[in-house]
Parts: C-alpha cells; sequence; structure tokens
C-alpha cells in the first residue's frame, strides 16, 4: 500500500473511530415536535420609552427565563432570535394556555396608598389621578402615584399555610433595597385610617390591572399605625387558587419585562406524535436502507457491498456530527437525516459507473487502476452536484422557520457526510477488495468489469434524442402549461405557515367522522372552520387566528362527541408572521434559481445554466401544479422538498453537462447533437441507479411518515421523476437550441487529473 492509500485508511479509521465514540456516548438533541412540548415565539415591540433592540430583548430574555424557571418547567430553553425575536421552548408543556400568560405580561407592578373609592370612573380624571377596577368588582379605586415597583421586591412563592388551610392560597414576598423601608412606612401611614375604608388598603398593581387591595391589619386598632408591617416580609392574599398563586409569584419573581412582547408563534405537539414520528422515521430508514443496500449489491456486486459498508460509515458520521455540533433533530431533520441516505449512494455511483468504463474501454491497467480513476474523473461531478444542494439547504436554515430549519442543517451535514463517506471510506474498503487475488482471477466479481443491462440496452440502439430535441421541448411546455393551470384553477392550498390561523390536531377515543367533527365544531361557534380527517382516525380542525382558550372550546366539543380528545398538535401563527414566512419562501425560490444559474454560467456557460433553470422550472411547476390539483397543503415542509427538488434537479444536470463538456472536449469536431447523445446514454445507467435508490427512501416515507412527512415525500417522488425526465430531455435540449442560436466556444476542458497513486513515492504527500 502506497503513502496516499495509508493516509486515506488512516483517516477513514480515525473518522469512523471518533463517530462510533459519539453515537455510544452521547445523544442528539430532540426538538419538541420529536419529544413533545410548546415552542412559543415572541417579538418584542417598541414601548414609548424603550426601543427594542438586542440589548433589550437579552434583557427580555433573562426575565422570561426567571419566570419558566419559577413555573417549574423541566429543562426549558429561552433563547434570542436576530434582534428581536425570542423562542420560548417549554418540553412537556401541553396546554400552553397558562404560560402564555405569564410570559407575555410585561408585569409592570408597583404599589400604590388608596385614597378613595368611586362607583363610576370620571369622565375627565384630574391630572396625576389612577383610577382603577376593584378586584372585586365593585366600583373604582382612586390611587397615588406608585411608592415603589417591583424592582425592589426580591422573590415571592405562591404557598399554602397547612396550619391555616382555610385561608387559602396566598403569595408571600420579600423585599430588597429598601423595599422593606417603604412597605413599611406606606403600611404604617394605612393603618392610621378607620378599618373597612379605602385609605386602609394597599392597592399592588400588575400591568395597571388591580390583583390584591389587601386591608392593613383588618382586624382593627391602631398597633401598626406609622410603624406598619416590618422585617422586610409580606404576603398577598385573594382567594387564589394554587395556580394563580404560583403564576403571580412566577410573574413578581422574575422581575418586569423591559418592554412589551407578541406571541406571533405558537406550536404544540403531543408525546404520541413525537415517538410516533421518531418510530416511523426508523422503520423508514432501516427499509430503505435495506432495499437500497440491496438495490447496490445487485448491480455493482463486490464495490456495492463495500458503498454498503461506506453508508453505514456515513450514517455513524452524520449522526455523530449532529450530536457532536448540539444542532436540534426535528421531525423535518429526521426525514434530511433519512433522505441523504439515499442521496450519499449518487458519489459511488458516479465512481463505480466511471470506473466501468475506463476498465471495458482498456483505458486503464487492472481493477484498482480502474476504479482510481473512476474516482478521479468523478470528482468534478461530484463536488458541483454536491455544492448546488448545499445552496439549497443553506437557503432553508438562513430562510426558513422553526422545525423547517432542521431539515437544512441535517441535509448540510448529510452532503458533508456522503462526500467523506465516498471518497475516503468507500474508496479505501473498495480499493482493497478489487486487489484481492480471488477477485482478480474473476474480475466480474468485482462489479466493473461489466456494463450494466441499461447502458448494454442504450449502447445497443444508441439512440438519436437530440434529433427531436424541439418535440422534448414542447413536452416541457405543455407540462408546465397543464401544472400552472391547476394554480390557476384550483388555486394554493397554502397553510398557516404562511397565511397565520390556528391549526388544531387531535384524536378522539371513539372514532367520529369528519362531518360530525364539523357540526361539533360549528355549534361551539366556529362555523367556517375547515374540518378534515388525518391518518387513521385523527380530526385536523383549521381556522382564522384564535386565542388559546377558543381553540380549547373547539378540542372541548369534539371531546364530547369523541369520548375525549388527545392533543396531537396546536399550531399557532399570526398574519404578520405568515405573511414574513410567504415572502421569504417566495425570496428563497429566486434565490436558489439565480444562485444556480450563476453558478452554472461560471463552471460552465450561460447556455448550460438556462438548460439548467428551465429543468428547474419544469420540476418545481409539475409538483406545485399536482399539489394545486389535488389540494395538498403547500407549507414549510413543502419549501423544504422544492428547495430540495432544486439541488437535486441542479445535481442531475451537472451530471449531464459535465459529462457533455468532457465529451465534447474528445470530438472538437462533431456536431453537438450526437455528442450530447453520447453523453446523455454515458449517465442514464447513473441517473436511473441514484434515482431508483433515493426512491425507495422516499416510498417508505411515503407510506410510514404520516401526513406531514407523506407529502414531503410524494413532492420528492414527483421531483425525482420529473427531474430524472428534465436533466436529461429538457435542459441538454434547450442547450442545443440555444447553442445553434447563439454558438460559444466550447467549455473549457476539465483538467487531467493526475493518478499520484501511479506516481513513484518519494516520500510525500500532497
Amino acid at each position: 500500500m502506497n503513502r496516499s492509500s495509508l493516509v486515506r485508511a488512516l483517516l477513514a479509521f480515525l473518522v469512523l473511530a471518533a463517530s462510533t465514540y459519539v453515537v455510544l456516548t452521547a445523544k442528539p438533541q430532540l426538538g419538541l415536535d420529536l419529544r413533545g412540548g410548546t415552542q412559543i415565539v415572541l417579538e418584542a415591540k417598541d414601548s414609548p420609552t424603550v426601543k427594542a433592540t438586542k440589548e433589550t430583548t437579552d434583557k427580555a430574555t433573562q426575565v422570561l427565563h426567571r419566570r419558566i424557571d419559577a413555573l417549574g418547567v423541566s429543562e426549558p430553553n429561552v433563547t434570542r432570535q436576530g434582534e428581536n425575536r425570542i423562542i420560548v421552548e417549554l418540553p412537556g408543556v401541553q396546554d400552553p394556555r397558562e404560560a402564555a400568560k405569564v410570559i407575555g405580561k410585561t408585569a409592570q407592578l408597583t404599589f400604590h396608598e388608596v385614597l378613595d373609592q368611586v362607583a363610576a370612573k370620571p369622565a375627565k380624571p384630574a391630572a396625576g389621578d389612577l383610577y382603577l377596577p376593584s378586584e372585586s368588582g365593585q366600583g373604582f379605586l382612586r390611587l397615588a402615584k406608585p411608592a415603589m415597583t417591583g424592582e425592589l421586591v426580591g422573590g415571592a412563592e405562591g404557598r399554602l399555610d397547612p396550619q391555616q388551610v382555610a385561608q387559602g392560597w396566598f403569595v408571600e414576598m420579600n423585599f430588597k433595597g429598601d423595599g422593606g423601608k417603604i412597605w413599611s412606612g406606606i403600611t404604617g401611614k394605612a393603618a392610621c385610617n378607620p378599618v373597612n375604608t379605602p385609605p386602609r388598603l394597599i392597592a399592588i398593581v400588575l400591568d395597571n390591572e388591580i390583583i390584591s387591595s389587601p386591608q392593613v391589619d383588618p382586624n382593627g386598632g391602631n398597633q401598626l399605625c406609622n410603624v406598619g408591617i416590618t422585617g422586610g416580609t409580606t404576603t398577598i392574599s385573594g382567594a387564589f387558587t394554587e395556580e394563580e398563586a404560583k403564576d403571580l409569584a412566577a410573574l413578581i419573581s422574575g422581575g418586569a419585562l423591559p418592554l412589551p412582547v407578541q406571541v406571533i408563534d405558537q406550536r404544540t405537539v403531543g408525546p404520541s406524535l413525537g415517538q410516533d414520528a421518531i418510530e416511523a422515521s426508523a422503520l423508514a430508514a432501516i427499509i430503505g436502507l435495506a432495499l437500497t443496500a440491496l438495490f447496490i449489491v445487485i448491480v455493482y456486486r463486490l464495490v456495492g457491498l463495500m458503498a454498503v459498508l461506506g453508508l453505514i460509515g456515513y450514517a455513524a458520521m452524520s449522526y455523530a456530527a449532529l450530536t457532536a455540533i448540539g444542532a436540534t433533530l426535528t421531525l423535518p431533520g429526521l426525514a434530511g437525516f433519512v433522505l441523504a441516505i439515499g442521496m450519499a449512494v449518487d458519489a459511488n455511483v458516479l465512481v463505480f459507473e466511471r470506473a466501468r468504463e475506463d476498465y471495458i474501454a482498456g483505458r486503464t491497467d487492472g481493477l484498482r487502476r480502474s476504479l482510481r480513476s473512476g474516482f478521479q474523473n468523478a470528482l468534478s461531478a461530484i463536488a458541483d452536484s454536491n455544492i448546488t444542494t448545499l445552496l439549497a439547504a443553506g437557503l432553508l436554515f438562513f430562510l426558513a422557520a422553526g422545525p423547517v430549519r432542521g431539515f437544512g442543517v441535517t441535509l448540510s451535514i448529510g452532503v458533508l457526510a456522503s462526500m467523506l463517506s465516498a471518497l475516503v471510506v468507500t474508496r479505501v474498503l473498495a480499493e482493497f477488495a478489487v486487489s484481492r487475488g480471488f477477485v482478480l482471477r474473476r474480475p466480474r466479481l468485482s462489479g466493473i468489469a461489466g456494463h450494466g443491462r441499461v447502458r448494454t440496452w442504450l449502447e445497443a440502439r444508441q439512440p438519436a434524442l437530440m434529433k427531436h430535441s424541439r418535440r422534448w421541448l414542447v413536452i416541457t411546455v405543455v407540462a408546465i402549461v397543464f401544472s400552472l393551470a391547476g394554480v390557476f384553477v384550483r388555486g394554493l392550498n397554502l397553510g398557516i405557515e404562511f397565511t397565520g390561523g390556528r391549526l388544531l390536531e387531535v384524536s378522539t377515543a371513539q372514532q367520529i367522522t369528519p362531518d360530525q367533527a364539523r357540526s361539533a365544531v360549528a355549534e361551539a361557534g366556529y362555523p367556517n372552520a375547515v374540518v378534515q380527517a388525518s391518518g387513521t382516525d385523527d380530526i385536523t380542525v383549521r381556522t382564522g387566528t384564535i386565542s388559546d382558550d377558543e381553540a380549547e372550546k373547539i378540542r372541548e366539543s369534539i371531546s364530547r362527541i369523541g369520548g375525549g380528545t388527545e392533543l396531537v398538535r396546536n399550531e399557532s401563527i399570526g398574519p404578520s408572521l405568515g405573511e414574513e414566512l410567504r415572502n421569504k419562501g417566495l425570496i428563497a425560490l429566486g434565490i436558489a434559481l439565480l444562485a444556480q444559474l450563476i453558478y452554472l454560467a461560471a463552471r460552465f456557460l450561460w447556455t448550460f445554466g438556462a438548460g439548467a433553470v428551465l429543468a428547474l422550472l419544469q420540476n418545481v411547476a409539475v409538483v406545485v401544479g399536482v399539489f394545486a390539483w389535488t389540494g395538498k397543503p403547500i407549507d414549510g415542509i413543502f419549501l423544504a422538498a422544492i428547495l430540495t427538488i432544486i439541488g437535486y434537479t441542479v445535481n442531475d444536470s451537472v451530471v449531464v453537462f459535465d459529462r457533455i463538456r468532457e465529451t465534447r472536449s474528445a470530438r472538437a469536431t462533431d456536431n453537438l447533437g450526437p455528442v450530447i447523445d453520447t453523453a446523455i446514454v454515458n449517465v442514464l445507467p447513473r441517473t436511473i441507479n441514484t434515482g431508483i435508490s433515493t426512491l425507495f427512501i422516499l416510498t417508505a416515507l411515503l407510506f410510514l411518515g404520516g401526513d406531514s412527512l407523506g407529502d414531503f415525500a410524494l413532492a420528492l417522488l414527483l421531483g425525482i421523476v420529473v427531474g430524472t425526465y428534465s436533466s436529461n430531455l429538457t435542459a441538454a435540449p434547450l442547450l442545443l437550441e440555444l447553442e445553434r442560436r447563439y454558438p460559444a466556444p466550447p467549455p473549457r476542458p476539465k483538467r487531467p487529473q493526475i493518478d499520484r497513486d501511479a506516481q513513484p513515492d518519494r516520500g510525500a504527500v500532497v
């Protein structure tokens, strides 16, 4: 084994050893959509005195963290996103109503002397007067200016005295700084007034609402007159329930938010949905990987088996990388992880097909040299295709929101891990395998000593595809027109992520029909809600923007006729965020198309880029059209599918263009049409084999992944099938037509690859 092979083997061993260690010793961080819980996205707003900046939002984040800690939620996560948004994750919380109330309150706490009590608020209060409704509902209290704010409160706790249970729950507060002194002063002044008169009260105000107005020493006497309540502690009582006392204590302990916040996105996922998603994705991965492995071994024999071992290494590397960087694994992220298994096959297929060509044509000496040549000649196509996929994944990460961003992360890691797996791990294993004596004596065992059936059939017929280039383009135009007709005739069923609103999915104890659920929801006061069946026995309800209490009312109405319900998911997105996500989705699509065009034009010629973009438009149009005709939802996961299709389609087009460039350089005097035909014949087996490998994974996801991942898999299935057509019979014909009208110099040939392994070993490694 020469020096470079030894280095690759050592690198492969170190990477796999490190990955195995991480897999065995660490656990990934699961998103709330997999472990159950509530995610609330808050947007900080400017107040009359404070502007929403990164610094003030950070202060608000700290306050919210203290409040949530006081609520007793285990392992909460509160982080700032961007300039003025805060993401709050509450694992295990299934009823977000109380949490949202506590989190969203500004919590400006003030303490006031009470001057008087009146039946009605004056139409024009005197300057400086503050009238607030009494918490008992009997008239208004006229309050003095705040004597103290919540900044002087050291802490608070909701308590129940076991010796005096009849008195109910109360909140015990302690003061800090001058708080105790001020408290004793205002209570001492109040104690000098007659019992059961308004001036005997102290009003505790939270966000301009009187939450308690206790009477100082209601038993009478003047022993506290000018003395007050000392000791730096006091209690707030008011017939609180346990939940109300603890919520109030959490608000007081957390302190006041420096600026108001608004809930713009809220998602609650039941624990069963996350567990089901993990099990379904794991089963889909096992089935898809098993079928893919079987297919690759049948087609490529021994080197195919080595590629399967490389795929197992790829899975370990991807999982370890996700865990090591602390990435949160979401439901779309799981789909990306499973999908990338199929995409990881692509690099191996490219290499093995090139190795077959070199061995059969006699351009290399022996199996190992042919395999080396395959790796070297396929490198540019592998790099180009993976860069285009990374562009799509990057757009998802920066422009998508919520769990869909996780798909961008896992897809990016999957692409990088697949390159490392194919170019290092699989290469070491495959070169070792084809160098064994029993393989050298029986070269057909290797899998690269003969073409497959598809390539043999194509070479026997030598189809003149480009002779009918305009016919293929007409078919493309018809497909695009038919698809766009669906958008104009049926319209797009935009999900709440793009329109705003509420989506509630519940599982009922007794099976009910959508019509029964629709009647129950209408009786609850929501006749315009869209009620549909979901899965086997779930019901989804989609409405406009409604409150958590209204959503609970809908759930209770379904529960009455269904014998009880279990929450599967509850999502609420504000209209402003929906519009923002919709705009970002359109921007992502536009940038994706432009970025791919620029990249392809730089790597090849502008005519190549134009052909690829038309293929992209065809793929996107057909998938969107099918979803429009069938009424399937267009949501964030669909956007992830579309951007993946863009990357995947360009991947295919790059492979075709790379071979056209290579063939054109070798046959510079030939017409471009026959050159393209030869290139397509050479690469079509790779396209079909890669597509079949990915189809195994997606078909498993389609049938096992539930509604959301099922639609995701369907979109990708359509994209891959149409992409196989468009990369060969849309991009290439358009390239031919453009070159006829606007002839350009042939693209620069690829730089010849130097087989360093064939060079004498001089002790240096480059």
